[in-house]
């Protein structure tokens, strides 16, 4: 079974997407605005993705899923990763207001959907963790009101890491944002990631010429992944790949 992951997705449709006729796509929110490359990104992650992605593959997406401000707004974006192959973990970004109650997320998604906030999903001998991130100290853009935040997040991280440890041999972490400031020191979330031998982090966020701030492929003995959509060309990234065994399933803890 390969992992892969892309995050930043931003869908807003506006009504059910037929991959047949992409000229009838209707969205509230089009992403050409920022840039050309973003010009009917939904088809180019909708071919990619059937292109790499096989029905038994992993994949991990790691925030900013949809505009929508209301969960009913975001049923046609949740409509479209259900048709996509492979199993899909999401956790929420900053711009997903429409993840508001967990159980009502929870009771919408497609069936090859699962998320996390304050725990984790397990693939056979994998745990998948993660929270939404912050700003983090020593950031540019940290202002003294974003500590509560940030310390919570921290909080959502090792209530996911904690119940993975000791039954996962293998544990990747993802976040919405980066888990370091752009100077990449280190902090409480690399701490969290050392402690629960964390051997890879998938993050996004950073988009255009953001992605300059990225943190190193490899730093504290733990190899990180940026997986904004644009920064991929909206091809999900390989991860890994896991030895699967038939029989093996994912659960997560309630």
């Amino acid at each position: 079974m390969k992992i892969y992951a892309i995050g930043d997705v931003h869908l807003s449709f506006s009504r059910p997407v037929d991959p047949q006729r992409w000229e009838c796509v209707e969205q509230y929110k089009p992403m050409d605005v920022f840039g050309a490359e973003w010009h009917e990104h939904y088809r180019k992650i909708y071919e990619n993705w059937t292109n790499t992605v096989s029905a038994g593959d992993l994949v991990l997406l790691p925030g900013d899923i949809s505009w929508a401000l209301k969960l009913d707004e975001a049923r046609f974006d949740l409509d479209f990763l259900g048709r996509l192959p492979g199993r899909i973990i999401c956790l929420a970004g900053n711009h997903d207001y429409w993840w508001q109650s967990l159980s009502k997320v929870r009771a919408v998604l497609p069936p090859n959907m699962k998320v996390i906030q304050n725990d984790h999903v397990r693939v056979g001998s994998l745990a998948i963790c993660g929270s939404r991130g912050w700003w983090c100290p020593g950031s540019d853009y940290f202002k003294e009101d974003d500590l509560k935040i940030y310390r919570r997040e921290l909080i959502r991280m090792e209530n996911s890491l904690r119940g993975a440890a000791g039954s996962a041999e293998e544990i990747i972490a993802m976040l919405h944002f980066m888990p370091t400031s752009e100077r990449h020191e280190m902090n409480e979330f690399i701490e969290l990631f050392k402690k629960y031998n964390v051997g890879n982090v998938v993050y996004s966020h950073l988009h255009g010429a953001a992605a300059r701030l990225r943190l190193p492929g490899q730093a504290w003995g733990i190899n990180f992944h940026l997986v904004s959509a644009d920064y991929l060309k909206f091809t999900p990234a390989l991860i890994t790949e896991l030895a699967f065994q038939e029989g093996d399933g994912a659960s997560r803890p309630e």
